[in-house]
């Protein structure tokens, strides 16, 4: 019986781990293909009922796990999805089958090494979201980040491999620093007994880690050691410039998780470790880090108005919004914290849109330069009305998924303080700007011979903008249930 014998954080790791290292073993590119999607989907059925069962005073034994692992270091394999990490996991679960339907009739060179190290990737996300040990969560980071790197290094542009190292050199330091702070924070855990009266000398555990004997001023020095880490995943300024150039140069379903769910992973690490484990760093260093975030959103956001290539554009878009949730988070104020958890999931939703947009365009005609393209909705029409109701969403219009989350997160940062309000009002026009021109000058407007001898886009390409239109518009008119769900995890964060 669930709940008794496995549970559901450890379904949604393992079932990805082992396809992931299944998938080596299939030769077969269509065969390898089907699998991959299959498993893909299982993952997010498994994901899906667990909403159901976020509850933990009435099924305390499905979202749960917890026994030693490494006992006399204190370390234990303790997973918890609370409703953050449950959203999260459920964004994670569903992307993963939009990425494979989209590229799904791609060839694909050693497709199974891609789809293996695709899953592995998925295993690692998942980890992270549910981890509530230190050493646990480090052991996912780590795993989510050693599959991406040979993804991005085996399969891609020409510039792939200087451009990889380059992202390994960034978030490996990140993570170096991050388990410096784990070890120090664990060193100054309160020393754990056992039932049989030995004892460990200290603990990984959340619980421990929050009740660690720490001065101020320790808690600044290791707020930036974690931040590091978060700062570099995300990416926010300055930390953002492996991003451009890795987004571009990777096989775009890669560059889909990079974006559209691996960055969660840094806005969570501030949610799940910075805020409750550091608050006097939070207090003291917080008002830097948001000056940081939103320096990033208009520098970004300047950046892709001028941006002549399409997946560079998109990158720099994806900055400015992650820094908008990092600003508003670091506000502690609920309605930022609703609103950033709220966006997290329609970013990921919206900008996995756009990558399969440009994904779309740029295999169907071999150019990914707005100034080479126009006229595509003469002849694909249907991709035409996809791309524009993405956009929308992209710059928050009313009824789209973010207009709430941007407005919950706008109205904190205004209470906050009202220069970040401002700045953060000049980026979403700028959004408007930048999204609106290239709709303009790539679907519209005389037809040019690039795109002269494409099709429009298949029915499994169909299938996977339908489902991101449909969360557009479900959670642009009722995102209640999301905002509910949340709730109880934003207020335990919330200051105010």
């Amino acid at each position: 019986m669930l709940g008794t014998y496995i549970t559901f954080p450890e379904l949604l790791i393992w079932i990805p781990l082992l396809a992931g290292i299944l998938c080596f073993f299939i030769k077969e590119e269509r065969a390898v293909k089907a699998f991959a999607l299959i498993a893909s989907v299982l993952i997010l059925a498994v994901s899906a009922i667990a909403l159901f069962y976020a509850d933990e005073s009435k099924y305390p034994g499905y979202n749960q796990v917890s026994y030693y692992w490494l006992k006399y270091l204190g370390n234990a394999y303790h997973l918890r999805l609370d409703s953050i990490g449950l959203l999260l996991s459920f964004l994670t679960a569903l992307s993963y089958p939009l990425i494979f339907l989209s590229s799904y009739k791609q060839p694909r060179e050693n497709a199974g090494k891609f789809f293996g190290l695709m899953l592995l990737t998925q295993a690692g996300i998942l980890g992270v979201f549910s981890a509530y040990d230190a050493l646990m969560f480090y052991f996912f980071w780590e795993l989510a980040l050693v599959p991406a790197y040979f993804l991005c290094s085996m399969w891609g542009g020409e510039r792939r491999v200087p451009v990889t190292f380059k992202f390994f050199v960034y978030t490996f330091t990140g993570s170096l620093l991050m388990l410096t702070g784990i070890i120090y924070v664990y060193m100054h855990t309160p020393e754990r007994i056992f039932s049989d009266g030995t004892s460990a000398m200290h603990s990984f555990s959340y619980s421990a880690f929050q009740a660690a004997s720490l001065s101020a001023k320790e808690q600044g020095w290791l707020f930036w050691l974690f931040f590091a880490a978060f700062a570099v995943k995300m990416p926010i300024f300055p930390f953002h410039t492996w991003q451009p150039d890795t987004y571009d140069q990777s096989a775009t379903p890669v560059t889909m998780v990079l974006s559209g769910i691996m960055v969660k992973m840094g806005l969570f690490g501030l949610l799940r470790w910075l805020l409750p484990v550091f608050p006097e760093g939070v207090a003291h260093y917080g008002n830097v880090v948001m000056w940081l975030a939103v320096i990033g959103m208009v520098y970004a956001s300047l950046i892709a108005m001028v941006q002549d290539n399409l997946k560079m554009m998109v990158a720099y878009s994806s900055i400015a919004h992650v820094g908008l949730m990092a600003a508003a988070i670091l506000t502690q104020e609920s309605s930022g914290l609703q609103g950033a958890v709220l966006q997290m999931f329609n970013h990921g939703i919206n900008i996995i849109g756009l990558w399969i947009v440009v994904d779309l365009i740029e295999r169907k005609t071999g150019v990914k330069r707005i100034s080479e393209l126009g006229g595509v909705s003469h002849k694909a029409p249907a991709l035409t009305i996809f791309v524009v109701i993405i956009g929308m969403a992209n710059i928050a219009l009313p009824i789209t998924n973010a207009f709430v989350g941007e407005f919950l997160m706008f109205s904190s940062l205004f209470s906050y303080r009202i220069l970040f309000a401002v700045l953060t009002l000049v980026c979403i026009v700028l959004a408007a700007a930048y999204i609106l021109s290239m709709i303009r000058k790539v679907f519209y407007g005389e037809m040019v011979s690039s795109v002269k001898s494409i099709t429009d886009i298949s029915l499994m390409e169909k299938i996977a903008l339908s489902v991101i239109v449909l969360f557009i518009f479900v959670l642009g008119i009722y995102p209640q249930p999301v905002l509910q769900f949340t709730e109880s995890a934003i207020q335990a964060l919330a200051l105010k």
